[in-house]
């Protein structure tokens, strides 16, 4: 083989392995809303891209950025998912699922609904402080359709790799827009609601009695902890090593979804211009990257104005700007103030 095919077989090789990770923010990297977290709400999210669903439960959440990750695996942060309180009883609402929510258009190569749907597997690392056997599944909820699949966590405290292939679904169809198109769940337990079915282990009618495999025990030990890093879903029905991106190109990838400003990164909103005494004043103001839909935005700590008589009100926002309104002082002419925000645009 001459230099030049070797050259463009090796390219070639390095770009089927860039870019196979479905999940963004697999190794925990980003945590734009903060690191820890000693109570979070049902459907909240704290460590970017991942959303913590729960109900029925007596004690509350925590969710903790933590640096006790895998030995020698090139991860930095992982995922502390932790109780104050255990549950007396597991009742039958009771639940826990940490989710990965995904863009129906971000999944067209899976051609799903006919006979060559592409099978994925999924790779991630684990600890737990209840050795048990845990479920993962995909649901497709445009289409009411689920997978499960269980593993088992056969010792307490210690960090293992899990690897999980699931076949493609020839039924149903996936949009080509920006809502959701998989949801990858991680079940750390749940009550008899969704356990008392035949747990099932093909692509099927989304059944909630059939989506775990059974309780863990570990919403009701004593200090419970669940850790987990290294998420990885790609085509095939063999998991490949881990593609650690950039944290630039991680922190583009979430913020399509959510964006947040700090006044000590100095990223922040900042509006100035003309304005006529006693009138109000339009400024617009671009987004850090474009985000997945108009998003909800939330103005937070003024730090800084001069011209303008109250705080500043968010009038419009779209994909890639918003637009923000404000009334001047008397017989004021220029001015300019700046704030922090937040915006979401979360599946």
């Amino acid at each position: 083989m001459s230099k030049a095919a070797e050259l463009a077989a090796l390219i070639g090789s390095q770009s089927a392995l860039s870019n196979r990770n479905l999940i963004i923010n697999g190794a925990m990297q980003v945590w734009q809303r903060g690191t820890t977290i000693d109570s979070i709400s049902g459907g909240g999210y704290l460590c970017d891209r991942w959303r913590n669903n729960f109900s029925g439960l007596d004690g509350n959440v925590d969710i903790d950025r933590s640096t006790d990750v895998p030995s020698g695996q090139g991860f930095f942060y992982s995922n502390k998912i932790s109780m104050d309180a255990s549950e007396s009883s597991l009742d039958s609402g009771d639940y826990f699922q940490l989710q990965h929510r995904i863009e129906d258009q971000n999944l067209t190569h899976l051609v799903k609904g006919t006979s060559a749907a592409k099978a994925v597997t999924l790779s991630f690392w684990v600890k737990s402080s209840v050795a048990s056997t845990y479920t993962c599944s995909l649901r497709d909820p445009g289409n009411s359709r689920q997978i499960n699949k269980s593993y088992v966590i056969s010792s307490a405290n210690t960090w293992q790799q899990v690897e999980l292939t699931f076949e493609g679904d020839t039924t149903g169809t996936l949009d080509n827009d920006n809502e959701i198109g998989l949801i990858v769940g991680f079940d750390l337990d749940a009550g008899s609601d969704r356990t008392s079915g035949t747990f099932s282990t093909v692509w099927s009618d989304s059944v909630l009695n059939t989506r775990v495999y059974d309780t863990t025990g570990w919403l009701e030990s004593t200090s419970p902890e669940f850790y987990i890093t290294g998420v990885q879903l790609e085509v095939g029905e063999q998991a490949t090593p881990f593609e650690h991106r950039s944290f630039g190109d991680e922190l583009a990838r979430c913020q399509r979804y959510y964006q947040a400003s700090s006044e000590t990164t100095g990223n922040l909103l900042f509006f100035s211009g003309h304005v006529d005494s006693g009138a109000t004043y339009f400024a617009k103001e671009k987004l850090t990257v474009p985000m997945r839909a108009a998003p909800t935005v939330t103005i937070g700590s003024e730090l800084g104005k001069d011209g303008f008589a109250g705080a500043p009100s968010i009038s419009w926002q779209t994909t890639q700007s918003i637009r923000s309104s404000n009334t001047a002082n008397a017989n004021s002419n220029q001015g300019y103030y700046f704030f922090q925000y937040t915006a979401s645009a979360e599946l």
